[in-house]
């Protein structure tokens, strides 16, 4: 009976291993934007530093 327990917990770390390959190989979407929103900020920011480079 304590072979079968043994034999458990590689089972149970297999089942773990494959729903958590699972979640992160699920296919992500950031809304409906995509990543409009995130190269918008990132031009704010270009912008922003240029203007406070050549501010000095």
């Amino acid at each position: 009976m304590a072979s079968l327990a043994w034999l458990l917990i590689p089972l149970a770390a297999a089942v773990g291993a494959g729903l958590w390959g699972g979640w992160a190989a699920r296919n992500r979407r950031s809304g409906k934007t995509g990543d409009h929103n995130e190269l918008n900020g990132y031009a704010a920011f270009r912008e922003a530093m240029d203007k406070s480079r050549s501010g000095t």
